[in-house]
């Protein structure tokens, strides 16, 4: 090859690699995405829904909504987590979760105009072919059900989706479609406020403390 078109060639790479993370960035800085739990149990359901809550902050959920029993010691657990892991997520308990989904698809998901629901059911359409078709122009809330899900939860929703048609845990289906929503962006997420930072090893544990370095 010659000069020239090397030339041609490593600029058409660094041209690939630039849009590459430009639409890394815009779908990692784009429109907000919540966590909605339904029916949660306390004492029953805490480790569950505990994971749910780690799940969407470590993939890139920006809010996280308890509807059922309240449970303060859970969202002082997952702030705990934030403090020392860093990417702080807002939690909050929602009274009338119908009423507050009805609202949120019709009315107001927050600056005055509607925004989309996504149900995460076994019963749905397969979420890959999903996906492509969801608006990422408005806010998204992600909703899980609990033991019972009731009907209007399906009315409500604009996309009921399946990740996979089988019985299995709503942790691996609220991972597996943060993944598939966000792509690479959302599993490499980095936290510049963490004060724990896990160095990725083939072979043990290697974690760097903030708080201890700045002690020595």
């Amino acid at each position: 090859m010659n000069l020239f078109g090397r030339h041609n060639l490593n600029r058409a790479i660094d041209d690939c690699t630039f849009l590459v993370g430009l639409a890394t960035r815009s779908i990692m800085t784009g429109e907000r995405v919540d966590v909605l739990r339904l029916g949660y149990r306390l004492g029953r359901d805490p480790r569950i829904t505990t994971h749910l809550a780690l799940v969407g902050r470590a993939l890139g959920a920006d809010r996280f909504l308890l509807a059922g029993d309240q449970d303060p010691k859970m969202f002082e657990n997952l702030e705990s987590v934030a403090s020392r892991f860093g990417g702080g997520m807002d939690c909050q308990h929602v009274k009338s979760p119908m009423g507050w989904l009805r609202r949120f698809v019709e009315e107001d998901a927050g600056d005055g105009l509607p925004g989309v629901a996504i149900h995460l059911t076994m019963y749905g359409e397969p979420f890959r072919e999903a996906i492509p078709r969801i608006r990422r122009d408005r806010p998204v809330v992600l909703v899980v059900g609990g033991a019972k899900v009731p009907g209007d939860v399906f009315k409500h929703c604009q996309y009921n989706v399946a990740v996979g048609n089988q019985p299995h845990s709503e942790v691996a289906a609220l991972a597996l479609f943060l993944d598939a929503w966000y792509g690479e962006s959302g599993s490499n997420r980095t936290f510049d406020d963490a004060r724990l930072i896990i160095q990725p090893s083939a072979k043990g544990k290697s974690v760097r403390d903030l708080d201890r370095e700045e002690e020595e």
